[in-house]
């Protein structure tokens, strides 16, 4: 595994546990890097995406639902959802992720996390995101 996938994959776990079962996120997060240390940039790379994306979770959700109304936000796996969540914020408030750097990182962790049908359903919904990318931006500076 690449080593900003590693990082984004700890994000991933640390989000997913969060979304779960409520734990702490800053605990959840040092419990996480102390099973698989990550070097200091990495590490703050996984920390970035972890407290980038948790103040947004709630308009992250609704762009999701909004932009993709076919794929019902409570009806999609809470790993999925996470996912797209890291990527949705890579693409729309990191502003140093590459659009396709982005997809691609998201689907290379639904293949490692998610179901069989993960990978294609992640870049299914990212696909009809991306091109809304502008909007979901300007939405997310209002929230």
């Amino acid at each position: 595994m690449k080593p900003r996938t590693r990082a984004r994959a700890l994000a991933l776990q640390v989000l997913y546990e969060v979304d779960m079962v409520n734990h702490p996120p800053g605990e959840v997060f040092q419990a996480r890097l102390n099973e698989a240390p990550l070097p200091d940039d990495l590490s703050e790379f996984a920390r970035s995406i972890v407290f980038g994306v948790l103040p947004l979770t709630q308009p992250l959700d609704q762009s999701i639902a909004n932009y993709a109304p076919e794929w019902p936000l409570d009806q999609i796996a809470a790993i999925d959802r996470n996912i797209l969540r890291i990527a949705l914020w890579e693409l729309v408030a990191a502003n140093d992720t590459p659009m396709k750097v982005a997809i691609n990182e998201a689907v290379e962790l639904a293949k490692s996390y998610g179901s069989d049908s993960a990978p294609r359903f992640v870049n299914g919904v990212l696909g009809s995101l991306a091109e809304r990318r502008q909007e979901i931006r300007q939405a997310l500076q209002k929230a």
